[in-house]
């Protein structure tokens, strides 16, 4: 079986996030040299019976679906992470369970992240879509681009918005869900999900005993039962970093704890690479904006976090998306992955400079990363204010915010 990459996603609630605010972030594993895009998408109606076509296969669409930006791996049409318009924010993780994951080609756990944005308003109702199209079309499909081995995973997901969390864990299509509203969250890339079950798949407990991995008289452990018998239950570094937290945890802890490579929460192997992260912040008063940070390049140790508010009129960021391919996309064409294009994307190449940098040059190095951290606290800082203002938001001055922040950050690498 295949080893799951290490990432972690993360949340925070009142009182142990700052003034009112609910705290999200994840660190997105991923093969060492694979690119991941951030990608925005309007709210858009939908023709009656039009399709969705998601990485392997097409579903039916809904007639209206909201406004999003994600992460993603530049070859899916899925997300690792991502927002939507109402303040709903998803992350997945890849997880391995007694039940190997199906290699038929089905939904990958990334497209149920965007399906659960693009469907829903609040965290509740993206978990409710993502269990429903679970049931309905499976999880299967190579996780990896890559034509020489395959590899699948069941999924994990931490679905959170200003009011509560649900920790959702997933074996083939059986699931169970933990509702949160206090205190912090770790999920990382193995099963979590102890006793405590606030929803779950109808026959998810006869299932397990049809299996002989539950007797039915013992209390139902769900990671006890479904976890591989030698997966330790100790998974979460990251919660060891988050609970330890004394202050109130902030955008800024987050980021921290993000690119703790000490801890194991920001990846640097042989094999995988931490290749985008994103933080969140999600006012519980409903006239502050949402605001979502993301890198957009990988290892957020050497990378800038960038603001994003959603607003009418988003200007589109090419620069920090990759190159499309249509259909001739070696990830479209069966069989599939017989060829590897470049996907590197503006902002992609532009900081492969300063890593490279970062890496080889000690002086310039820490010149360089005195003064991306500057430019990063100069967006921080201006969010910071529109957070704790009185006024209301104005749309034309945050229209073009992200769009700003990678154009900068690329003139700065040049």
């Amino acid at each position: 079986m295949a080893l799951a990459p290490p990432s972690y996603c993360f949340v925070a609630f009142p009182p142990r996030a700052k003034d009112g605010l609910v705290v999200f972030g994840k660190n997105s594993a991923r093969p060492r040299d694979e690119v991941q895009e951030i990608v925005y998408f309007s709210a858009a109606d939908h023709e009656p019976e039009s399709k969705a076509e998601c990485t392997y296969i097409s579903i039916d669409q809904v007639p209206r679906t909201h406004a999003i930006v994600i992460s993603r791996p530049a070859w899916l049409w899925g997300a690792e992470m991502g927002a939507n318009e109402h303040g709903v924010c998803i992350a997945n993780e890849a997880i391995n369970a007694k039940e190997p994951a199906a290699e038929t080609e089905a939904l990958l756990g990334m497209d149920l992240v965007r399906l659960g944005l693009e469907r829903g308003a609040t965290a509740k109702e993206a978990l409710d879509v993502i269990v429903t199209l679970l049931e309905e079309h499976g999880q299967g499909g190579n996780y990896y681009e890559d034509a020489n081995s395959y590899h699948s995973f069941q999924s994990a997901y931490l679905i959170v918005d200003s009011e509560e969390a649900w920790v959702l864990e997933t074996v083939g299509k059986y699931w169970a869900a933990e509702r949160i509203t206090e205190g912090v969250k770790c999920i990382c890339n193995q099963l979590s999900l102890t006793t405590k079950i606030d929803a779950e798949h109808t026959e998810l407990r006869s299932y397990a005993q049809g299996q002989g991995w539950w007797t039915g008289e013992d209390e139902f452990n769900f990671s006890e039962v479904f976890s591989p018998a030698d997966d330790h239950l100790a998974c979460c570094s990251g919660k060891d970093s988050l609970e330890k937290q004394e202050e109130s945890i902030t955008v800024q802890t987050m980021i921290d704890i993000l690119r703790d490579k000490a801890s194991g929460v920001c990846i640097d192997s042989e094999s995988f690479l931490t290749t985008a992260s994103v933080v969140s912040v999600l006012p519980q008063n409903r006239s502050s904006p949402c605001i979502h940070y993301f890198t957009g390049t990988p290892d957020p140790s050497r990378s800038i976090f960038k603001p994003f508010i959603f607003v009418d009129d988003v200007k589109l960021v090419p620069k920090a998306q990759s190159p499309c391919f249509g259909d001739d996309d070696p990830a479209r064409k069966e069989p599939r992955f017989q060829e590897k294009p470049d996907r590197r994307h503006e902002l992609y190449k532009a900081h492969e400079w300063a890593r490279a940098v970062l890496e080889s040059d000690e002086e310039q190095g820490q010149k360089l990363r005195k003064t991306m951290l500057e430019l990063e606290k100069q967006g921080l800082e201006a969010m910071e204010e529109i957070l704790t203002s009185n006024d209301p938001l104005d749309p034309t001055e945050v229209g073009d915010l992200f769009y700003d922040c990678v154009d900068t950050e690329i003139k700065f690498f040049k």
